[in-house]
């Protein structure tokens, strides 16, 4: 088997999504304990502990106790090197968590079982079904009252439209959580509450329920409960089948508490084992295999200031074939020109290593001073262009204003760089150029006034400003668009990439728009 096949097979890389608060960051945690990557998880919440959870490392994350920018995480387990995106639950980021799902290759879900399935949950799922990305749910918090089990699967089927298959079972929940019965490698695991990770969890096999030993582990009642519920399980749902998994059609579900480090090993267990490993993905120009010699990788996030101290971008690449390289001359597809990276890095959230190879699954940063826009593809030569990375026509507007005159240059400077991570979108408008943000959520403005004046020594104050919606625009008759130009003088604006905008004041008159200029197509995200 070639060295690259051998790397491949090594490589798991995969996103965890859920709504806020259904404690994705702390199953992060756990994973990255499981590999030893960390010794100590961190508490996200609690202002007593001063340690904070490893994945949320930029400053007003910390500080509001929510994850607002993806961070990559890599690892060691069983032999395997395994990548964690996590990504921001909150609904305000939803852009980039989607950007985020173009570059892994299997997602886990997690869901609140008092909660059930949340709206925010809804639609990163639809990406991942529109993607056909194989989906593992992990209900989270057992320790804790919820749901019913079957009530919960029954929902995750109609709200997420995945067909579940549970691989293991709860037994009781909340106060009477004993624990969970692991059905893919029929193993009872006992719970025992705040014994967070001091010990091992106590495992027992235990092939036949009927066995009475099991009224021993865990009181009549309960053993009882859940013979009956396996049976049922057994019944309705579908054999697990990996196939299936792989192809997007059916989804694992295990049970577990998070926070209480419980039911996480047995996930990753089954995950590390059925999980599939990097995938091709598909460009304008043809399908990119992982498995060729051909170097070629696209960039789907880029965070600025990585280090404050130092103004550095970072532009993380997912490599999709061949072996990445450092100090090799790659092209950059859209300037068309070579360049080498002399320090790229792999990441373990803000703790930061040269790496000198990288293969298929991999995410790689690479140093960055203006060069790299989301999207942009870098390959051994060819023109490759990497498809369904999309920026989202935004749906809440201010105008910036710069509130300190004698700062104008590091205003702009941090506008740009900010608007490249692809935080917001900055339109400048024709008919006066004034400058105009517009985001997908209220709490990206917070976010971006907080970093300029932070990371840049700029800062800028807010307008309202009365805009429905931004739409690119597009159109092949060029008399039919000099008139739309004309009669629209108030409403059109460029984009930082120069592309034509129209701002339409309120529903009403994008459809006026739409009506009376039939030639001109309006786009709402900018892939188009």
């Amino acid at each position: 088997m070639s060295k690259i096949l051998k790397e491949i097979n090594k490589r798991r890389t995969f996103g965890i999504v859920s709504h806020p608060d259904a404690g994705k960051t702390t199953l992060t945690e756990k994973l990255l304990l499981f590999g030893g990557a960390i010794q100590v998880a961190g508490a996200v919440k609690s202002n007593k502990i001063k340690r904070h959870a490893t994945s949320d490392f930029m400053e007003i994350e910390r500080q509001r106790g929510i994850s607002v920018a993806t961070s990559v995480m890599a690892f060691k387990y069983r032999g395997l090197k395994i990548n964690i995106l996590d990504t921001p639950g909150h609904k305000d980021f939803a852009e980039d968590t989607f950007r985020t799902l173009t570059a892994v290759d299997s997602v886990i879900v997690v869901i609140d079982v008092a909660k059930g399935v949340e709206e925010q949950t809804e639609r990163l799922v639809e990406v991942c079904r529109m993607r056909k990305t194989p989906i593992i749910v992990f209900v989270n918090k057992l320790d804790r009252e919820g749901k019913d089990g079957f009530d919960l699967m029954d929902e995750v089927e109609e709200k997420l439209q995945l067909n579940v298959r549970p691989l293991s079972w709860p037994i009781g929940m909340g106060q009477r959580f004993k624990g969970v019965y692991n059905l893919y490698e029929r193993k009872l695991v006992l719970f025992r509450p705040h014994g967070k990770q001091e010990e091992e969890e106590e495992v027992i096999e235990f092939t036949d329920l009927s066995d009475p030993e099991l009224d021993r582990y865990v009181g009549e009642s309960a053993a009882e409960e859940l013979r009956e519920e396996v049976r049922i399980v057994e019944e309705v749902y579908p054999a697990f089948d990996r196939e299936a998994y792989v192809n997007a059609e059916l989804s694992p579900v295990f049970f577990g508490s998070a926070v209480n480090n419980f039911g996480v090993k047995e996930m990753l267990d089954c995950f590390v084992e059925i999980a599939p490993t990097p995938l091709p993905r598909p460009t304008e120009e043809r399908m990119v295999r992982p498995e060729e010699d051909q170097f070629a990788g696209f960039v789907f996030k880029i965070h600025a200031n990585m280090d404050p101290k130092h103004r550095d971008r970072i532009a993380f690449l997912r490599v999709c074939s061949g072996i990445f390289q450092r100090n090799t001359n790659y092209l950059h597809v859209r300037q068309g020109r070579k360049m080498k990276f002399s320090n790229p890095t792999s990441f373990m959230a803000s703790k930061k290593t040269v790496v000198d190879e990288a293969y298929p699954g991999d995410v790689v940063g690479l140093y960055d001073s203006g060069n790299f826009k989301i999207g942009d593809s870098v390959t051994e030569g060819e023109e490759l262009h990497f498809k369904g990375i999309p920026s989202f026509s935004p749906e809440q507007f201010r105008y910036v204003n710069n509130a300190d005159p004698l700062k104008s240059k590091q205003l702009n400077k941090g506008l740009d760089q900010l608007m490249d991570e692809g935080v917001a979108q900055l339109f400048t408008r024709d008919s006066d150029g004034r400058k105009i943000i517009g985001t997908v959520g209220a709490l990206q403005f917070d976010v971006i006034q907080y970093r300029l004046e932070n990371e840049y020594g700029a800062s800028c104050s807010y307008e309202p400003v009365n805009l429905h919606k931004a739409c690119w625009v597009s159109c092949d008759d060029d008399a039919a668009l000099k008139e739309f130009l004309q009669r629209r003088k108030r409403d059109i604006a460029h984009d930082t990439h120069g592309q034509l905008v129209f701002l339409a004041e309120s529903a009403w008159a994008l459809k006026m728009a739409q009506d009376n200029h039939p030639k001109i197509q309006f786009h709402f995200t900018s892939e188009f």
